[in-house]
């Protein structure tokens, strides 16, 4: 079976109580049932992983290399500080979606610099927990082409 890791970083543990105005009332828990489920209607197992700390997400996604076929990553805060995480991501050559639940782009300054971006498919954000199952689609989707492309 075809396999997609859904990588949370920080502060998303506490989602659908943390400043629910801003992300939601969707709980972790919601996303992660949701993104199994949706994954097996689209024939991926997908697995979920939630950390506070960075050097547990880079070790989730060196792990991931060899096992997954790809990845999708919500990285909090981590995403407008951490050359860590892009440079694990960059090193494991497989492909990610980084997602958000508000749009960074419309919020202060600071979250408009995306480390992950320049090493991502793409970024999805604003769709708040349905972004997830965007990004999960658009990594699907990627996938299937990148495969169509190699057997030729």
């Amino acid at each position: 079976m075809n396999r997609i890791l859904v990588l949370n970083g920080p502060n998303l543990n506490l989602l659908g109580t943390r400043q629910p105005e801003v992300y939601g009332r969707t709980t972790l828990q919601d996303v992660e049932t949701a993104c199994t489920s949706h994954g097996e209607r689209l024939g991926f197992a997908v697995e979920c992983m939630q950390s506070n700390h960075e050097g547990t997400l880079i070790d989730a996604i060196h792990a991931a290399k060899g096992v997954q076929d790809g990845l999708v990553l919500n990285a909090g805060a981590y995403t407008h500080t951490s050359i860590a995480l892009m440079d694990a991501i960059a090193s494991v050559e497989l492909p990610l979606i980084e997602v958000h639940l508000s749009n960074i782009h419309a919020r202060e300054p600071f979250r408009h610099r995306s480390y992950i971006a320049p090493v991502a498919v793409g970024q999805i954000c604003g769709f708040g927990a349905h972004g997830y199952i965007l990004a999960l689609d658009a990594l699907v989707e990627h996938l299937g082409k990148k495969r169509s492309n190699d057997a030729q």
